[in-house]
């Protein structure tokens, strides 16, 4: 039976399993005793010594339904299982008897049950027992009673099935002739006019808002009871309503709306998961409508809170996501015992803070949606970890992103990780990527290379699979490529800010001012420097952060060094800082010093312009579109890019793109169809291919609207967001019923990660010094 809270989904967080989580405090009208935990102990030791009777025990208890189990009914639980199985005698001889005999209630919760425990006059215990994941926890009083006010927290509403069912043969029947009764009613009948006689079979809300969408889900169950087959059963679940509240994580950097893009550690994953929440929001709107649901869902963007903001909004807790109704970015900043720190710092410098941050983040999220959510989805190496541990302590289906493996992007990292451990503290980051990518149950990526490469490239979760840290450990199985977890959902561009540079009646041409002076305006300032001569050239542009593994200053000598492409075209990059005065990036300051060499070095006024990081995307879409109006192109230059949100923007903008062949642009661009491959290791061969391009485009007036269009027709086929929402919900609904119905199976896996994070990963990041506040 599959029931829910009307208005929100309902479970109950398991304790976290590396380390209990600080809770909110109830209201306390006597001095707290001392935690006791000789029941706890109790039930650790029959778990050891009697593992399979005492799960078939607690089993039996989550079997009977979320309630209260008087002691009797306990007592009677486990006579019953001995004249079933006389094996199970042992367990009532065990001295897991005198923790029933002390049991004053019992609380189901699937897939919990919390015991008050009374060992003698006066003296009380609380204990909670995950049976699937078979792990242990005391719980204060405040904490047994908020779990079992979840029995009676507000009214409930059935969901799908009601009490008239209770068996899949009653089931089965109770579908054909439901089948039979809604075949009279015309495809458009409103779940109203049915809804009584639905009730008298057994069913409630949640198979469909019309007679046809009801009578489809009633076919698709039969088909899955009588003859199950994969693609059914997907199609069936991706149907049912299961996800109501999702929890998006992404601490590192400034995560906001506005003037953000550009500022250090800050550019495609904030724009990704804008633009995924808005999708994800409508597409869960639209399903629960479809189901006949009066729910409304709520997804937090979970990230860190900056006091020292830099302009921007990152200091305030809550923030409503703009073109949204329901989602908010959830603000928790990074706390020691020294008090909340302050200032931004690196994503590499982020590790000592992250399991606090986890804790707090728990309590945040349960008192905003007033329960926990139904997925949480990690982003890159920190939101991946603080998802794992956010999965292990709210007992919720997991999905990560990884965005870049940072394993990749800097080729023998592994082996020569001690010479890079001050800078970049790899150690603990190859160790989180591997405990996070293990626990998830499910992982999502843009493109098939992201996983297993290419036939000449290797892929950033494939390089996982065997590696070393010498003097550390060494990994011999890290990740299985071939394992059903993976998916590829690749996202899109917001088709509202990035379209052709043909429509012409949606073009922002109240911007081109401001875009023309960015381009050729002759004042050099700190927005920028350089100048363009000859605007009639066609202009060859690049946008990404000012970062080594970015590559635009590679991009930028590629050019300089070429003459006859210098002779053909302008080279306009937008990242970064002018001055290194402004930025506190590592990488950042050694490529804006480049920069500045290299126009030194090249003497290259009158060709290029060096633009600082916009923050403006309604202008930078029509930046593309202008560019798109010379003309020019698009270049992605990067060593490594995993899929490469520029490219899908600059595509969908209708410009010509030629991006790097290492990663998932590869995947996106078809070469010499719909964009071109260039690889950053040649950079001559680079040269030669835009200097063939534009030769071509001279003979040839049409071909440069024969690739600007060809990019258009791939991305509208399988770059879109609506694409990606779909997908996205529906294998939340698949791994989330996976994950119900494999309940043990994982267990023993999840134990080693457990002590791979004690044993290594806390270790580790004891080593990272924290950050030091200025003093104000």
């Amino acid at each position: 039976m599959i029931s829910n809270r009307e208005g929100r989904s309902v479970r109950t967080p398991p304790e976290a399993c590396m380390q209990p989580l600080k809770h909110r405090q109830s209201t306390s009208f006597v001095s707290p005793e001392p935690p006791v935990t000789a029941m706890r102990n109790t039930i650790q030791d029959t778990l050891a010594a009697h593992r399979n009777e005492l799960v078939s025990l607690l089993s039996r208890y989550v079997a009977r339904g979320n309630g209260i189990l008087q002691p009797h009914q306990m007592i009677n639980e486990l006579e019953n299982v001995i004249m079933e199985d006389e094996g199970m005698q042992k367990l009532k001889d065990s001295s897991f008897s005198k923790v029933l005999q002390s049991a004053q209630e019992a609380i189901v919760l699937a897939p919990f049950v919390a015991f008050a425990l009374r060992p003698r006059p006066g003296v009380w215990e609380y204990v909670r027992v995950n049976v699937y994941e078979l792990s242990v926890d005391h719980l204060s009083v405040a904490e047994f009673l908020r779990f079992k006010e979840e029995l009676m927290d507000g009214e409930f509403s059935a969901m799908m099935l009601n009490d008239r069912i209770q068996s899949i043969p009653r089931l089965q029947s109770a579908l054909a002739k439901a089948e039979e009764y809604l075949s009279k009613f015309p495809p458009t009948t409103p779940y109203s006019e049915f809804e009584f006689d639905l009730q008298g079979m057994g069913f409630e809300r949640g198979w469909g808002d019309t007679a046809q969408q009801v009578s489809e889900m009633v076919h698709l169950l039969l088909e899955i009871l009588q003859a199950p087959d994969p693609s059914t059963l997907e199609n069936f679940l991706g149907r049912i309503p299961m996800v109501f509240n999702v929890v998006i994580v992404s601490p590192h950097g400034y995560f906001g709306q506005a003037n953000v893009l550009g500022l250090p550690d800050t550019g495609g994953q904030v724009v990704y998961i804008l633009d995924q929440v808005r999708a994800l929001e409508s597409e869960m709107l639209l399903r629960i409508q479809n189901q006949g649901l009066d729910v409304i869902p709520k997804i937090l963007i979970v990230t860190r809170l900056i006091p020292d903001a830099k302009g921007t909004t990152c200091n305030q807790r809550l923030e409503r996501v703009s073109g949204t109704e329901h989602t908010h970015i959830l603000r928790v900043p990074f706390r020691t015992e020294n008090g909340i720190l302050r200032k931004w710092i690196s994503r590499f410098d982020v590790w000592p803070y992250l399991e606090t941050f986890a804790e707090d983040a728990s309590n945040e999220i349960s008192a905003e949606l007033q329960g926990v959510p139904d997925l949480v989805i990690g982003n890159y190496s920190d939101g991946n970890l603080v998802a794992t541990l956010l999965s292990y302590k709210l007992g919720i289906t997991q999905c990560n992103i990884a965005h870049a493996l940072e394993k990749t992007k800097y080729p023998d990292s592994d082996i020569f990780w001690k010479k890079h451990e001050d800078k970049y503290h790899f150690s603990s980051q190859f160790t989180a990527d591997l405990i996070a990518m293990n626990n998830a149950d499910f992982i999502i990526t843009s493109t098939y290379q992201e996983i297993a490469g290419s036939k000449n490239n290797v892929g950033q979760y494939e390089s996982h699979t065997a590696f070393t840290l010498p003097g550390l450990y060494r990994v011999v199985h890290g990740i299985d490529v071939f394992d059903p977890k993976f998916n590829i959902v690749s996202p899109g561009a917001d088709m509202c800010i990035y379209f052709p540079y043909s429509d012409k009646e949606e073009r922002l041409t109240a911007l081109h001012g401001s875009i023309e002076e960015l381009l050729y305006g002759a004042e050099q300032n700190d927005e920028h420097i350089g100048l363009l001569s000859d605007r009639s050239k066609p202009i060859v542009f690049s946008m990404a952060r000012l970062d080594r593994v970015k590559n635009l200053t590679g991009l930028v000598e590629c050019y300089a060094k070429s003459a006859k492409l210098r002779e053909m075209v302008n080279l306009v990059v937008v990242g970064g800082y002018m001055d290194v005065k402004n930025s506190r990036d590592r990488e950042e300051i050694a490529e804006i010093e480049k920069m500045h060499d290299l126009i030194k070095k090249y003497n290259l006024s009158g060709q290029f312009r060096w633009i600082a990081a916009q923050m403006n995307r309604a202008r930078n879409g029509e930046l593309y579109r202008y560019i798109a109006d010379t003309k020019g192109v698009f270049v992605q230059p990067a060593f490594y890019e995993a899929f490469g949100l520029t490219v899908v923007e600059a595509m969908t903008c209708g410009l010509p793109t030629f991006a790097t062949c290492h990663g998932g642009p590869a995947e996106i661009i078809e070469h010499g169809s719909s964009g071109f491959h260039v690889d950053p290791y040649n950079p001559d061969q680079v040269a030669e291919l835009l200097i063939d391009f534009f030769d071509q485009c001279q003979k040839d007036p049409g071909y440069w609207e024969k690739i600007s269009q060809a990019g258009l027709k791939r991305i509208y086929e399988r770059y879109t967001w609506k694409i990606y929402s779909e997908r996205l919900l529906t294998l939340a609904g698949v791994y989330g019923f996976w994950k119900h119905v494999s309940k043990l199976e994982r267990r023993e896996t999840r134990r080693y990660l457990e002590m791979f994070y004690i044993l290594k990963y806390r270790n580790l990041v004891k080593s990272i010094p924290l950050a030091v506040e200025e003093q104000h």
